[in-house]
């Protein structure tokens, strides 16, 4: 059985106004499946967290034009800021172990 898992990098790519939380474009977090590396406020953490599980467990996009990119925004509307979701397939951190 096949390795997955992957390792998802995160990068505000977009603010609509001020994020008051002080996000910045280019900054990233790390998510891969253990830990969670970088800054990140819990409002857009909640709000974009099943896109990047699901990313990292291999789902597609249709509607991506890139299979391993895709774009996840958090809800606040009037300083709304987008992410950039990349999803690293070259190492895979879930080892699935064959069952005796």
């Amino acid at each position: 059985m096949a390795d997955y898992g992957f390792t998802v990098e995160v990068t505000v790519k977009e603010i609509k106004g001020k994020c008051s939380m002080g996000h910045k474009i280019g900054d990233k977090v790390i998510f891969d499946g253990l830990h969670v590396k970088g800054k990140i406020c819990c409002s857009a953490l909640a709000s974009i967290f099943p896109t990047v599980y699901a990313f990292m467990w291999g789902a597609d996009f249709p509607w991506d034009r890139v299979r391993d990119i895709t774009t996840a925004p958090c809800l606040d509307e009037k300083n709304q800021v987008v992410f950039e979701l990349k999803r690293n397939r070259k190492c895979p951190w879930f080892k699935n172990k064959e069952r005796p």
